[in-house]
């Protein structure tokens, strides 16, 4: 695969449809300067799930997975006034970083960041009536994906959209035997989207300045 043009051609969707505004540049450097993992959404993958978030008239949107608060920014520039977005971070540094991100882009009034485990956030969510959500994106620990899932069903609606980044794996979801823990729950996810009848859904590939990976997009017909 040529990395140096799938690079090329992101870069020039990026160009015309994403230009990185002040905000969104100063979250992905945000990550340098505190020595985390550059491993955000790309500009153009970032374009996406704002469109995503406006086509199904998001007001309420849960994310699993914060980091420094990029997709959060993206997401939630396309909540309407009244809504909000639940994000999940399970390490405290990460939060702040992502808290402070928020802030310079204007929207803490907007999303709420919520530090911990997320398999001990979600419940708490359920527990004070959260949601339902109308749209849930899924970029955290690949092993409890299909984990994540449930709990994104128990806190939908039918019609309620989840997304979910990195189910291709440079085309690792082919190995069948492998042991790695991260690629197996991202297999059992894979699978659980597409046999579930409570879900309509489907994977797209995607190629560009992170590689060769892909998201999987669902809508829930009953809950």
């Amino acid at each position: 695969m040529d990395q140096e043009l799938f690079t090329s051609v992101d870069t020039y969707i990026a160009t015309l449809f994403m230009a990185e505004d002040d905000a969104l540049k100063s979250a992905r450097l945000a990550l340098e300067s505190a020595n985390m993992p550059s491993i955000s959404i790309s500009p153009s993958q970032s374009q996406f799930l704002y469109l995503l978030a406006l086509l199904c008239r998001a007001q309420q949107i849960l994310e699993i997975g914060t980091l420094g608060g990029y997709s959060a920014i993206a997401m939630a520039r396309a909540i309407p006034p009244g809504g909000r977005l639940v994000t999940i971070e399970c390490s405290t540094k990460h939060a702040e970083v992502a808290r402070a991100n928020l802030a310079f882009a204007g929207l803490e009034s907007v999303v709420e960041v919520r530090e911990g485990s997320a398999l001990d956030v979600l419940p708490q969510l359920e527990a004070e009536g959260a949601g339902p959500f109308d749209m849930v994106f899924i970029d955290a620990d690949k092993a409890a994906y299909p984990a994540y899932l449930e709990w994104s069903l128990r806190l939908a609606r039918p019609g309620t959209l989840i997304v979910a980044d990195n189910v291709v794996r440079h085309g690792a979801v082919l190995e069948a035997d492998s042991n790695d823990p991260d690629l197996r729950g991202i297999q059992q996810f894979n699978a659980a989207l597409a046999t579930d009848p409570r879900l309509v859904a489907t994977i797209l590939p995607t190629v560009g300045v992170k590689g060769y990976d892909g998201f999987a997009l669902g809508i829930v017909k009953q809950c």
